[in-house]
């Protein structure tokens, strides 16, 4: 049985760093055995269909083969429909009434507990807000993550120690969700 994926890379063709063409991007999964590779954007989404592996175990592999080509590592996460919807439906804000540039999720790759960011003063970054879900961290940032205050201290790497974590404006949520729906859904 095949399962259709999202990867998610991190931190790809951002300023001239890290550059994977998505051509070549779908042509290396497809050698990977995986099937309807599609990219969304530059910025590291493809979506595609698998019958080997599971998440972590997929995400190892598309890791190790994209640093064994392009000569980088990237950090990848990849999780399935299921996953995808679960997450857009559980958005703790109104995502309809707001612009998606308002809007922002960060996938991790495993499960993060409230304890990690304890010590965030949360009232002295409104009204922008942040609260987690499941493996997930949604941010309302009303100017957009440019100016956000609140994000650039979320992005602090001892508050992501031990994980991989990357981040996805709402639109590319969305648009996730739907390249991942399996078909006659």
């Amino acid at each position: 049985m095949t399962t259709t994926y999202a990867a998610l890379l991190r931190g790809i063709n951002v300023g001239g760093a890290k550059k994977v063409p998505m051509a070549d991007l779908r042509t290396l999964m497809e050698g990977l055995g995986h099937e309807g590779v599609r990219t969304y954007l530059q910025s590291g989404q493809a979506v595609f269909a698998s019958g080997h592996g599971d998440q972590d175990s997929l995400a190892a592999e598309l890791a190790g083969a994209i640093e064994k080509r392009f000569g980088f590592a990237v950090d990848v996460i990849v999780r399935d429909h299921a996953y995808l919807q679960a997450v857009a439906d559980a958005c703790p804000f109104p995502a309809a009434e707001l612009e998606a540039k308002q809007l922002h999720v960060t996938y991790f790759s495993a499960p993060v507990d409230a304890e990690r960011f304890a010590e965030i003063d949360k009232a002295a970054y409104l009204p922008e807000e942040f609260r987690l879900g499941d493996r997930a961290l949604y941010l309302y940032a009303p100017n957009g993550l440019g100016r956000s205050k609140l994000a650039e201290h979320l992005s602090k790497p001892r508050l992501s120690r031990g994980l991989i974590a990357t981040s996805r404006n709402w639109n590319t949520v969305v648009k996730l969700v739907e390249m991942t729906r399996p078909s006659g859904d």
